[in-house]
């Protein structure tokens, strides 16, 4: 049976002209909307599941609006109730704005681009404009239409295009880098379309653009950027635009210009993530046959949208991973032991051997040398590694305070006590505590340290509720306990529970071939911290910093750096940037520093001592002789001897 003639029609109005039309039959209830159960589905983001209606009454066409959420406009005015149609009415919808006319003749001329003036440039004129396109269109649930639905779409993609972003969306997915991605999205719009050349540009700072990569169909070409006048267009507009006709009698005296390449037909689509542009994608044709036309625009613009995806989604991993590594540093520096040397080597391997363990650790050295390092090595190689590492110094407590940090208090336990406190113990369940200066522990606080480190349980102070715990002791120490039990100021069955494992700390003098890495790891924190543009230390800097004695240790080393750092004005950290203290110079004889033996020459030795000399004052050579016991002249001598330069 043959269907009757439509009595009216609706047509879709667009910038550039008229678009998809839509046939009305009397007796016909057509209603608009996003649902796929209208009989006209729009695509348009502003329109409501059901929008409006079109519906013949008394004889002629009327629209309804049904309770849309920006409702129905008949000629720019919203409509309230029911509104009769007369050819060349313009109904709008959401962004859509459909033209009624009884009869398709009634359709005006409309006059092309008329308000945008400046369409041409460059010999170039810009035919179409793009910020939507069909391809990527939002998928609906799957709900059967009614068989005479009109949907707004009337062109249903190529299969072959279709196929091919879907092929593009599995490559991109193994992409690993913005070279290769972009590679994949200028080359399947090769397969798509008949495009000569194509290029992805990525948008730096100040809208410049730089070439990421750039394919030429026939072998290798050289590359002749977009105009400025297409690219400010697609930038600003943030659409895809397909530019033609060139004249060859238009060309522009720049000879970089596009137009020199007698182009005939070009595109150019912004690759955005969300509403950032990150790039642009490119692709002309200089043949006037089969030029590039509105379904190439469609389909480079879905190329366009589907690399910016992926290509903002790749640039966020890398960021994080930069940053992942960055912060991977910051913690190295921070709780890892830096050397290489024969002794560290040494302490790491014992640190291994002893994690696996539950014992009881005591690690001995002098201050500044590492041992709260230590301790988090030992805990970060056990199996407590996810559970807490809880640190105190018992030197920076009164007695009192002591017990209260280490057990916890109930309220009102003493003066200050306002609310229920739990110690370091209860903190540190599961994990490991690492108590610092463990010498200076009060003896009424070492008694009930002992019964807890026993496995006996304990009670908070000024409670009465038994708390037992699981956790690994590490203690660190650098005075002698053995003179602190012989003087009856350190229980000795604590001091032999203290000392199942010992771990002595080699200090800083002992290992100076760690002192160029240390200085380094210093040196790039406090960069980072500060910002400023300091690269390394000169070789003099290096020499300075491994003659000296470290009577500080690492604690010293790190100082010394960040001061440098702080107040060093060359791109570099040089000698005269590292204050070195005159406390291990000054040290009395039979001191620390004079029992420790060096293996160098008496040349070497004495070579030292007149350039330590001549620096204690200033370069004062009288002053100098007078403290060495020799004459000017003989100081002089030897200065020359050993090439000594200020």
């Amino acid at each position: 049976m043959t269907q009757p003639s439509p009595s009216a029609f609706l047509v879709a109005r667009r910038d550039d002209g008229f678009g998809d039309v839509y046939p009305l039959h009397d007796g016909t209830r057509y209603t608009l909307g996003r649902a796929p159960t209208n009989r006209l589905v729009l695509r348009d983001d502003l329109c409501s599941r059901e929008h409006a209606e079109v519906f013949t009454s008394e004889g002629g066409w009327h629209v309804r609006d049904l309770g849309s959420l920006n409702g129905t406009h008949l000629n720019g005015e919203a409509i309230r109730s029911d509104r009769p149609l007369r050819p060349l009415d313009e109904v709008r919808v959401g962004r859509t704005k459909l033209v009624f006319v009884a009869d398709m003749a009634q359709l005006p001329e409309l006059p092309k681009m008329a308000s945008r003036p400046a369409e041409k440039a460059e010999g170039l004129e810009i035919r179409k404009r793009l910020g939507q396109t069909r391809y990527q269109q939002p998928t609906t649930a799957d709900v059967a239409p009614p068989a005479d639905t009109v949907r707004a779409e009337a062109r249903i993609a190529p299969p072959q295009a279709v196929s091919v972003l879907y092929r593009l969306a599995l490559d991109m997915a193994a992409a690993t880098n913005p070279e290769e991605l972009c590679a994949l999205a200028a080359d399947a719009v090769f397969r798509a379309t008949p495009a000569e050349v194509a290029a992805v540009l990525a948008l730096k700072e100040a809208r410049e653009l730089e070439v990421v990569v750039h394919r030429t169909r026939g072998g290798p070409a050289t590359y002749h950027k977009v105009s400025q006048f297409v690219s400010s267009e697609a930038l600003s507009s943030k659409q895809a635009v397909l530019a033609e006709n060139v004249a060859a009698d238009k060309l522009l005296k720049n000879r970089d210009s596009i137009a020199e390449l007698k182009v005939a037909s070009l595109i150019c689509a912004p690759v955005m993530f969300e509403e950032q542009i990150i790039g642009l994608l490119h692709l002309y044709r200089t043949s006037a046959h089969s030029p590039l036309n509105a379904d190439d625009l469609e389909f480079t613009l879905a190329v366009a949208r589907q690399l910016g995806l992926v290509w903002h989604q790749l640039i966020r991993q890398v960021n994080l991973s930069v940053e992942n590594k960055i912060l991977r540093d910051q913690l190295r520096v921070e709780s890892e032991l830096v050397g290489r040397s024969s002794p560290l080597q040494m302490i790491e391997s014992q640190i291994l051997r002893v994690a696996e363990t539950r014992a009881t650790v005591l690690v001995r050295g002098e201050s500044g040398s590492g041992k709260e390092l230590v301790a988090r090595a030992i805990h970060m190689s056990s199996p407590r590694r996810e559970s807490p590492f809880v640190c105190l110094n018992c030197a920076a407590l009164t007695e009192t305070l002591l017990e209260s940090e280490l057990f916890g208090h109930e309220k009102g336990a003493f003066t200050g006590a306002t609310e229920r406190m739990i110690g370091k113990f209860e903190a540190a369940d599961r994990g490991t505590i690492f108590l610092d200066e463990i010498g200076e522990m009060p003896l009424s606080t070492q008694a009930k340290f002992l019964r807890v480190l026993e496995g006996h349980s304990f009670e908070r102070v000024g409670g009465n509720t038994a708390i037992k715990v699981d956790v690994r002791v590490v203690a660190a120490t650098n005075r002698p306990l053995e003179d602190a039990v012989r003087a009856g100021i350190f229980r000795r069955d604590l001091f032999y529970r203290l000392q199942v494992v010992q771990l002595d700390v080699p200090p800083l003098r002992e290992r100076l071939d760690d002192v160029p890495m240390l200085a380094d790891h210093f040196l790039k924190k406090f960069v980072r911290e500060t910002g400023r543009k300091i690269k390394g230390f000169t070789p003099p800097a290096l020499e300075k910093l491994k003659a000296y004695r470290w009577p500080g240790n690492v604690r010293e080393l790190r100082n010394v750096i960040e001061r440098a750092v702080a107040l060093g004005l060359g791109p570099q950290i040089d000698a005269a940037d590292i204050w070195l203290s005159e406390l291990d110079i000054a040290a009395p004889v039979g001191g620390p520093s004079a029992a420790v033996y060096a293996p160098i020459s008496l040349e070497d030795l004495e070579k030292r001592h007149i350039e330590e000399t001549l620096k204690h004052t200033d370069w004062n050579k009288s002053k100098a002789a007078e403290i060495l016991d020799i004459e000017r002249s003989t100081l002089d001598r030897k200065i020359e001897k050993y090439k000594i330069v200020k």
